[in-house]
Formats: structure tokens, C-alpha cells, sequence
């Protein structure tokens, strides 16, 4: 039976972010989406929610307890359950893969904001079966990039059909996210393709029978290539190479699925080792799988870095989804359960309320509320980014936005999968026991979520980015670009009369100036150990500032309305000035004193 879409995202929410606060209607004026307008973005959101609701979250639970299952007869294979694929063959029906691809490769081009809304309601039905669709989009988007055209015929054509599958191929047993470690190896070859050889690990959806075949893009080394990162090239590997004219697949390369591994959460997504080169298959008689270089040698992470920064805000977008339903069903949870009485009447011949009458239940939903609603907002403020990096009519505009969207990248990706992971645990806790069982939802949400912190780089490495290269890059002109686009809000809010809005305009101005001073500070300090030593600390407060001021602007978008979304978002605001940005002062202060505590604990202590 289908969860009903109300359960999975509201679409209230959707279109008063979509249209009162970000205005996605204005964009049809620019060439790229003139063929679009607001009621054919509203078509796509209702087609999405229809989709979710019937083809995707029917079978989330049986991807949890029917997961993959490596099968070592017949050489090796992935067996899934069947209602995966018809699944996917329907968002691939939509034309979907290719949102916002250009028209002339079978692309919608819609604007990337309105493909961040679609992506949620995946997201929220069925995050696992959704994974297949998020990695094979996110391979085309690079490989139009940055491929040739032959390669864009050959490879991407079939993957924006759903014909064709795609993976990322980065990780090795031995480096993890070291990538400066990476030891698969390239060899060049006369008819100018290269054979390699090497295994990576943790490869999502790198082996299944999904679709007619499996595009790897693969990071390598050439010998003879530059040392560490510098010396990384990136490869089109297939599973099946091309057949011929006709782009069908033909003999199998030689990528071999070495097994499955098995995860807390996210089960329904197969999570693979890949050996490449290991002698199962010799395609033309020769030892090593298959590879097409993909632009200039050496430039591999370079390019990657196309595919990883989408998937990284695509993370964002898993994990804010995934706190917005476990929201929403905790809420029907809470109005719909009687347990207890009011503290102010105890008599036991009076009836029992729902819990969501009582005020700790209340305190759990409104933080969900803010961290989902939060965490949403920002994803799709980020595809306008996108958008505006892409389209703006002038180029200061569209220089403006890349600052902002690298600066907001890894916080778009870790603050999500950080705070709606926390309201995934508070959702378990508004159901009590019940929460704790799989026969509800809210468990699964938990363990599925639970991986978005640690998948497309970690938390900690996210927090090195931001701090050692994001916010200082370009003498910290991204820095200054987040600076000014907090600043301008907050002198919005102080104009506009209102006094609520007012006062967090203050608080949010305070917290601002602090953390651009510490920032800064912690810029100037020449110790590299001890600068980023607590950045973690740094990104979790940079990240409560950015989304102080995403309620502060749906605080503004929605003015005076006097109904349920427009008084839900003053308290939810509300909630996060109050019980949410007062957590920065102190993290703030403890940046600021260059805190030694680890980097002078010595190991053997622990």
C-alpha cells in the first residue's frame, strides 16, 4: 500500500519556498526556461508526488528486509527484489534524469531549483531505490561537462533514458577518502583506450540488472603521472562495452563484482566491491578492464570534483528528506495518539489528549520542524544558486552566486545530515516504544539517515574544506560574499517594521559578526594543526548562523499571514533563535581560544 504524499513532504512548504520566498517563477523569463512556466513546474512537483507515493514508497520497507544479495554462480551477481526496476523505469518515463539537461541531448532544462524539489520527494518515499537514479544522473551531469561528444553519445544518451546506470568509482580499501592513496592503475594502450587494474570499495550501485548496463567513472593513475592527487586521471569504464553502431552493449569488460557489503541503513542500495582487471574477463584478449580518459590526464579529481559537489548537496537533499517525513509522521503520530492528561488536570476520569498536547512532545516536533523545513529551504536555495551561477543575466551576479554556492556546499551536505539525523531520534522518541520497532517507519528513517553523515565525505571532511580552502580561497572572497548576503537580509528584517523579525535581525547580526571574526582569526593562525583542529566545531556553528538566516528569510517570505504555514514558520523560527543559534556563542568562543585539548592528547591516553 502507498504512503500518501502528505506523509512523505508537505507541498505547501514546497511552493511557498519555491515560488513566496525564491521566486522559481521569475527564472522563466531568462532564454534557458522560456519554454517553462509556473504551472508546468507545479505539473512536474504533482507528477513527482504521484510517482513517490505509488511507485517508490510502496516497497522502501521490503528494500530494508529484502536487501541485495551477492549470488557467486554464473560468475557473480546482484539479485534484487522485483519492484526496484519498474520503479525506476517509471521516473525514467518522466524524462526526469534528464531535468535539467539541455534540450539537445533529450533534456527538460528545468531550472536546478525546481529539480531539488523533484529530488525530495524521491528522497522522502524510497532514499535506496532513489540512490540508482541520484548516481546515474549525477554521472551524466559530469560527463556533459566534461566528455567528449562521442562519449556523451555512447554513454550519456542511454543513462537521461534510463537504459544505462551510473556510478562514482573513487574509494580503495587502502585509502579510504585519502585519495592521494589511490593505487588503481592506468596503462595507456595503442588505440588510445587504457586497461586498468585495481579494486574499489564502497562503490553504491555498482552492480545490478537495473538496466542494459552500468557506466563506472573511475579514478586511476597513469604511470609516469605527478605524485598524490595531482597524478589522478578519471576513466568511462563500463560494464558492457559498446556493441557496435548501434550503442547496445556487447562483451563484457572486465569489472568484476567481488561482493556486497552490508550496511546499518540504506540497505535497498547495493553497496559493492569492484575489481577491475582481474582476468575474468579479457576483453580482446588483454589483461586489464576497459577505460576511456575522460578530458586531460591528470585532471581527474578535477572533473570528479563536478560530480562530488553535486553529490554532495545531493546528500543534503537525501538527509532533509528524510527528516522531513520522519517529521510529518511523527507529527500524525502525536495528534492521533491518546496518552496522558494535562499537568493541570490530573483527574483520571478525565479523557486522555494526544501527546501533542503535551509541551515536551511540542518542544521535539518543533525542533523536527526546524531542522527539516531548515534543511529543505537550504538545498533548494543552493539549486537557485545554480541557477543564478548559470543564467544571471550579468556576470557579477553569476560570480556572486559560485562564491556563495562553494561557500554553502559543504554545509548544504553536512548540516542535513547532521540535524535531521538528530530529528530522525527525536521522532523515535515522540513514538516511545513504538518508535523503537520496525513495524513503523521512523526506525528505518533513522538508519537510512544515519550513513548521510559519512558518505560523499565525511562530516570532518567537510569541515576541512570549508575552513582550510572554502572560506579562505581567493583571499576569503566567499567569506565575504556569505557576509554580505547575511548582512542584507538582516537589514531587510530591521526595515521592515516588524519586531519580532527585528529582534533576530540583532541576534543573527551578533552571531554573524562573531563568526567572520573568528573565522578570520582563525585564518591568520600559521599552526595548520591547530587552525583545523576543531573545524568540525567550526562548520556545526557556521551551519546554525547560515540556517538562523534561512529562518530569518521564510520568517520575511511569509510577512503576514495569518494561517497554519504562516504561523508554523514564525514558530519554528522562533524555536531556532531561541533554543538553536544560542548554541554557536559558546563553540564561537572555544574556536577563538585555539583550544589544544586534542592535539596535544596523546593517543596512548585513550
Amino acid at each position: 500500500m502507498a504512503t500518501p504524499s502528505s506523509l512523505l513532504l508537505s507541498r505547501a512548504d514546497l511552493d511557498f519556498l519555491l515560488h513566496d520566498w525564491l521566486d522559481a517563477g521569475s527564472l522563466t523569463s531568462r532564454e534557458r526556461f522560456t519554454e517553462h512556466s509556473r504551472e508546468t513546474f507545479d505539473a512536474v512537483l504533482d507528477v513527482c508526488a504521484e510517482i513517490a507515493a505509488e511507485r517508490f514508497a510502496p516497497h522502501n520497507k521490503r528494500n530494508d528486509i529484502e536487501e541485495p544479495r551477492f549470488d557467486p554462480t554464473g560468475g557473480g551477481r546482484v539479485v534484487l527484489h522485483d519492484e526496484v526496476r519498474p520503479a525506476l523505469d517509471a521516473l525514467a518515463g518522466t524524462g526526469l534524469l534528464a531535468a535539467t539537461a539541455d534540450a539537445s541531448v533529450g533534456g527538460l532544462q528545468l531550472p536546478h531549483v525546481v529539480r531539488s524539489a523533484c529530488v525530495a520527494w524521491f528522497a522522502a518515499a524510497n532514499i535506496a531505490t532513489w540512490g540508482y537514479a541520484f548516481l546515474t544522473a549525477a554521472n551524466a551531469n559530469l560527463l556533459l561537462a566534461h566528455g567528449s561528444d562521442a562519449q556523451i553519445d555512447t554513454w550519456v544518451r542511454p543513462m537521461l533514458e534510463g537504459r544505462f546506470h551510473g556510478t562514482m568509482c573513487l574509494s580503495e580499501t587502502q585509502a579510504g577518502s585519502s585519495l592521494a592513496d589511490v593505487s588503481t592503475r592506468a596503462e595507456p594502450q595503442d588505440d588510445g583506450t587504457y586497461r586498468l587494474t585495481g579494486t574499489k570499495m564502497w562503490i553504491s550501485a555498482g552492480d545490478h540488472e537495473l538496466g542494459e548496463n552500468i557506466v563506472h567513472l573511475v579514478l586511476a593513475k597513469i604511470p609516469g603521472g605527478p605524485a598524490g592527487v595531482k597524478g589522478i586521471s578519471l576513466f568511462v569504464v563500463p560494464k558492457f562495452l559498446a556493441g557496435g553502431a548501434d550503442g547496445n552493449p556487447g562483451e563484457h569488460n572486465d569489472v568484476v563484482l567481488a561482493g556486497l557489503n552490508h550496511k546499518m541503513g540504506y540497505r535497498g542500495t547495493t553497496n559493492t566491491v569492484l575489481n577491475l582487471g582481474e582476468g575474468r574477463h579479457t576483453p580482446g584478449g588483454a589483461a586489464g578492464a576497459v577505460g576511456y580518459l575522460v578530458g586531460e590526464p591528470h585532471r581527474g579529481l578535477t572533473y570528479m570534483f563536478h560530480m562530488m559537489n553535486e553529490a554532495r548537496i545531493g546528500v543534503g537533499a537525501g538527509a532533509a528528506a528524510l527528516g522531513y517525513t520522519a517529521y510529518l509522521k511523527s507529527l500524525d503520530y502525536a495528534r492521533t495518539r491518546p496518552q496522558g492528561r494535562p499537568v493541570t488536570g490530573r483527574d483520571p476520569g478525565q479523557p486522555q489528549v494526544p501527546i501533542v498536547e503535551h509541551a515536551d512532545v511540542r518542544r521535539m516536533l518543533l525542533a523536527q520542524k526546524s531542522y527539516a523545513e531548515g534543511a529543505l529551504a537550504l538545498v533548494l536555495y543552493c539549486g537557485r544558486l545554480l541557477d543564478e551561477q548559470e543564467t544571471a543575466p550579468e556576470q557579477a551576479g553569476r560570480d556572486r552566486a559560485g562564491l556563495l554556492l562553494d561557500v554553502l556546499t559543504p554545509i548544504a551536505k553536512s548540516w542535513p545530515s547532521q540535524w535531521c539525523l538528530a530529528g530522525n531520534d527525536l521522532a523515535i522518541q515522540v513514538l516511545g516504544g513504538y518508535g523503537y520497532t520496525r513495524e513503523y517507519d521512523v526506525e528505518q528513517h533513522y538508519r537510512d539517515n544515519r550513513l548521510n553523515p559519512i558518505h560523499e565525505g565525511t562530516h570532518g571532511i567537510q569541515a576541512i574544506d570549508l575552513l582550510g580552502r572554502r572560506t579562505a580561497a581567493a583571499g576569503g572572497a566567499g567569506l565575504d560574499a556569505l557576509d554580505g548576503l547575511l548582512a542584507a537580509t538582516i537589514a531587510r528584517a530591521r526595515a521592515g517594521g516588524d519586531e519580532e523579525a527585528g529582534r533576530y535581525a540583532d541576534q543573527l547580526d551578533a552571531a554573524r559578526a562573531r563568526l567572520m571574526e573568528v573565522t578570520r582569526a582563525l585564518h591568520a593562525e600559521p599552526d595548520a594543526t591547530v587552525r583545523l583542529a576543531n573545524a568540525s566545531i567550526h562548520l556545526e556553528a557556521a551551519g546554525h548562523v547560515v540556517l538562523a538566516w534561512i529562518w530569518l528569510e521564510q520568517l520575511l517570505a511569509a510577512g503576514g499571514r495569518d494561517d497554519d504555514l504562516g504561523n508554523g514558520k514564525r514558530a519554528a523560527a522562533r524555536y531556532f533563535f531561541h533554543y538553536e543559534l544560542p548554541r554557536t556563542g559558546p563553540q564561537l568562543d572555544l574556536l577563538a581560544a585555539l583550544d589544544r585539548t586534542t592535539t596535544d592528547l596523546d593517543p596512548s591516553w585513550l
